[in-house]
């Protein structure tokens, strides 16, 4: 029987440590406050040490999530979008999008060991590829990828994209694939010895995808669309399987391997939970109520939880300014940030 999850959130207001609501004795969300001045984009998680990165403009907070408190903080990641993990190195690298640069620090002491320029502008999205050990930084504002040995720093590859480029996933194959943030999304898959765009891929029917995941065995992408669907593609072709909705505002896609379950995290509030209900069958099977803000996730599959984060904001939003097509971001109300913990739990049977 297919299992569903459950969510009983409660409101706004109840902020304190590790405050949690049941649901027929099922724990369901977690909310840490963590306060502190500055946005937030991606999240990284390291499951071995139980870290959760938490980035914020000019620095990155790393939560112990055995306990909602800050263990350590780096600095000096001005403009700072993600974390890419590289345990095989005992490595961490965040893209710094203001500087240009990568901050490289130890998984273990959280000390850094080195900031390097990027060749690219504006590192947004950054990912380590561990077969062939190489990072790579998605420059937003040049359009390019940027390829590194992820041991000694050294570019080994600079790769022009079709539009913007924004998240990616790695394979066991030594495959890259990323998502084109274009009107008409694309994926596109890097491979190779010597780094190159091997294909480019249309995504009929996705605007501007983010977030993207892999389910690695059955070789299947999926895609967080801006337009409010989830595009699921054939990795190895390109053959688009499946389009199913989620929620408003997505920017972050995982999938759990031991449960077979997609997930988007969607910036209106909620966090979409697509399955393969039968043969080549994709459906939005639950819709978990998070809050307004929590656009960007990370999974962690060994505990069953997503952590997202946000806080509360002041209504209403700033005016636009005339001729600026880019969205205006409400203010942010000041000791508001938090971690969100969604809990999933099987549906009993």
């Amino acid at each position: 029987m297919l299992a569903t999850f459950l969510a009983n959130l409660p409101g706004p207001q109840a902020l304190a440590q590790d405050s949690r609501s049941t649901a027929g004795g099922s724990a369901a969300l977690d909310r840490w406050p963590l306060g502190g001045t500055g946005g937030w984009d991606l999240l990284g998680f390291d499951p071995k040490r139980q870290h959760l990165f938490v980035t914020r403009s000019d620095r990155v907070d790393v939560v112990d999530a055995s306990t909602g408190h800050i263990a350590a903080t780096i600095h000096g990641t001005d403009g700072v979008h993600g974390v890419a993990i590289a345990e095989s190195l005992k490595r961490g690298f965040t893209s710094n999008g203001k500087s240009d640069t990568v901050t490289v620090f130890d998984l273990d002491s959280l000390a850094v060991l080195a900031t390097v320029p990027v060749p690219g502008h504006n590192p947004d999205g950054i990912l380590f590829e561990p077969k062939r050990q190489r990072l790579f930084t998605f420059n937003g504002r040049s359009r390019d990828v940027t390829v590194f040995d992820a041991q000694s720093m050294k570019v080994l590859a600079t790769l022009t994209m079709p539009d913007k480029p924004e998240l990616a996933v790695a394979d066991g194959d030594g495959n890259v694939y990323l998502n084109i943030e274009s009107s008409v999304g694309q994926l596109v898959r890097i491979g190779g010895e010597e780094p190159r765009v091997e294909a480019t891929w249309k995504l009929d029917g996705c605007e501007e995808p983010t977030g993207l995941a892999l389910d690695d065995a059955r070789r299947r992408l999926f895609s967080a669309c801006r337009n409010g669907v989830m595009a699921v593609t054939d990795a190895r072709d390109g053959r688009a399987l499946a389009r199913a909705p989620i929620g408003g505002s997505p920017d972050g896609a995982a999938y759990d391997d031991s449960t077979g379950t997609a997930f988007s995290s969607n910036g209106a509030g909620s966090v979409s939970v697509i399955r393969e209900t039968a043969p080549g069958r994709f459906e939005t099977v639950e819709s978990l109520p998070t809050e307004r803000g929590a656009r960007t996730m990370a999974l962690d599959p060994g505990s069953a939880r997503i952590f997202l984060v946000t806080a509360d904001f002041a209504a209403p939003a700033p005016a636009a300014v005339a001729g600026n097509a880019a969205p205006v971001r409400p203010q942010q109300v000041p000791g508001t940030f938090r971690v969100l913990v969604v809990h999933l739990v099987p549906a009993a049977h």
